[in-house]
Formats: C-alpha cells, sequence, structure tokens
C-alpha cells in the first residue's frame, strides 16, 4: 500500500454496494497493511504475515460469498494491528500494544490524542460505511441479515483447535442456532457454537454495534485458516458457507410465517424450500 492513507475510499473496501440479496457481508480482518508512516509497527515480514495482523484466507472467501449472495461485503484496508474495526474504540485492545508472543513497539506508549487519530482515521470510516450499506438496504424495504467472516488458526498458545468452523453469537442467536443446525446436519465441517471465540472475548462488536442494536439477524463465521490456504480450499468454503446462510434464513422465515410474524427479507431467495436435505429447527435464542 502506498501514500498516506486518508480518503474513505484508501482506508475501506466496499464491494458490490448495490447487491440486493439477504445479506450484508463484514470482514473486519481482511488485510495486513501497515501505512508506509507507521514503519511496519516495528514488525518483521514473519509477524506481519501471521494472523496477528490479518486473518488469512479470510477476505477471499468473503467475496466469494459476497458474489454468491449478491451481498454488499465491507472490509477495512487496514490491518487489525493499526486499528481493530472488531473492538470498542476505548477497548485497549483496539490498538493492542503486545498480540500473542509479538510485542507491537509502534502501538506502546500512544496518547489519548494519538489513539483518537487512528480511530478518526481508520474505526470511523469503516464503521460509518457498515451503517451506510445497511441503510441503503433497510430504505430499500429490506431487514438484511449480518454475517462476519474471521478465520483462526489451527494452533493457539501449543494447543491444537479441535474444530473447522466455529459459529459465534452475542445475545441474539436466532440466526446462529439455525446457521450452526445446517452447518451439523450437513456434517461436511466440524462446527462449533461460539469457539474458538465467543462474546465474552470482545469478538462482537461489529454485531452488536450494527445487528443487534436495529434487531436484524446476524452471525460471526470463524473458519481455521488452514482450510482456506488456496483459491480452491476458498471457494469450496464460500461454497458451504453460502448455502447454510441461505438455508438457515430460509428456515428462519418458513418458522417466522408460520407464526404470523412479521419478517421482512430482501428477495425470493429467502423462501422456499431449504437447500440441504432435512428439516431445521431454529431456535430463538
Amino acid at each position: 500500500m502506498v501514500g498516506h492513507l486518508s480518503s474513505v475510499d484508501e482506508v475501506v473496501e466496499v464491494t458490490n454496494p448495490s447487491g440486493a440479496g439477504d445479506f450484508v457481508l463484514v470482514c473486519e480482518h481482511a488485510v495486513n497493511a501497515i501505512p508506509p508512516e507507521l514503519d511496519n509497527l516495528g514488525l518483521n515480514s514473519d509477524a506481519l504475515q501471521s494472523h496477528i495482523a490479518w486473518d488469512p484466507g479470510a477476505y477471499p472467501v468473503a467475496k466469494a460469498v459476497s458474489e454468491k449472495l449478491d451481498a454488499p461485503l465491507v472490509a477495512p484496508r487496514v490491518s487489525r494491528l493499526v486499528y481493530d474495526c472488531n473492538r470498542d474504540g476505548a477497548a485497549e485492545s483496539a490498538v493492542p500494544e503486545r498480540s500473542e508472543a509479538y510485542e507491537i513497539q509502534g502501538n506502546r506508549g500512544l496518547g489519548e490524542d494519538e489513539r483518537k487519530a487512528r480511530a478518526d482515521q481508520y474505526y470511523a470510516p469503516f464503521h460509518d460505511a457498515v451503517t451506510g450499506v445497511i441503510e441503503k438496504r433497510i430504505g430499500e424495504g429490506c431487514a438484511p441479515v449480518i454475517m462476519t467472516v474471521h478465520s483462526f488458526a489451527p494452533v493457539y498458545d501449543g494447543e491444537t483447535r479441535d474444530l473447522d468452523v466455529g459459529i459465534i453469537h452475542d445475545e441474539d442467536a436466532r440466526f446462529a442456532d439455525a446457521y450452526l443446525s445446517v452447518a451439523e446436519a450437513d456434517a461436511t465441517f466440524k462446527v462449533q457454537r461460539n469457539a474458538p471465540y465467543s462474546a465474552a472475548d470482545d469478538v462482537t462488536h461489529t454485531l452488536k454495534e450494527h445487528a443487534l442494536s436495529r434487531g436484524l439477524l446476524n452471525v460471526m463465521v470463524e473458519i481455521r485458516n488452514d482450510l482456506i490456504e488456496t483459491a480452491e480450499g476458498q471457494q469450496a468454503m464460500a461454497e458451504r458457507l453460502s448455502i447454510y446462510a441461505k438455508t438457515a434464513l430460509a428456515a428462519l422465515v418458513d418458522n417466522a410465517c408460520s407464526k404470523s410474524k412479521p419478517n421482512p427479507i430482501c428477495s425470493e431467495s429467502a423462501s422456499g424450500d431449504n437447500l440441504i436435505a432435512g428439516s431445521v429447527e431454529a431456535g430463538t435464542g
């Protein structure tokens, strides 16, 4: 990334902004780019390629899902180490001084004004973009499902994580319940609820900020990153995640309609038969 990142277009990327499907996608840890003036935050190339700087593979998967679901996708164009857009702005972890075994020298000793400057430059435009996309869909008569896409390292702190895909939610588990049921029925991947992280780890900021605040269905998906190292793996994962999403939403729409509850959706793709054989009982969380 060349030059000083100053405009909204330089710090945030919105893919398929006119997407007319039932979902809005977010990938908060899409890239590992560090603005030149921050001198790589004092980190070497190995550190910047590691999971501390981004979620490897998550962005290509999210872009493929965006295409399959005709969904807008919002992603920052800077590393989570510059500013973690999936953290509350007041949280120390938004600009971490340490991540796993690495000291982030370029983040150490920042004053309140410096942290605010980073928030103004990176965090605010990102969340403004997410808000803009969601409000556009709502203005078009759609209550979109908010789906965030992440990846996790297979081994953390010396321990192997025994899952393929994590389905994470905050207080509103409606869509996560349905999504988990579909993924378990499919049995392609070993899936777990609220693993390897949960809301208790402060990883649901985007969901709280943009979905819970509006009463929108939502889910956070965590993918083991060795499954999406290649283009083939990314496309295969995107295919399954998209099917799970469509099927889970169809189950909720059918459930809501059967109880005569209002259930605004964006397109006809959310109605009809499930795409995976077998019934799905959608929980209410």
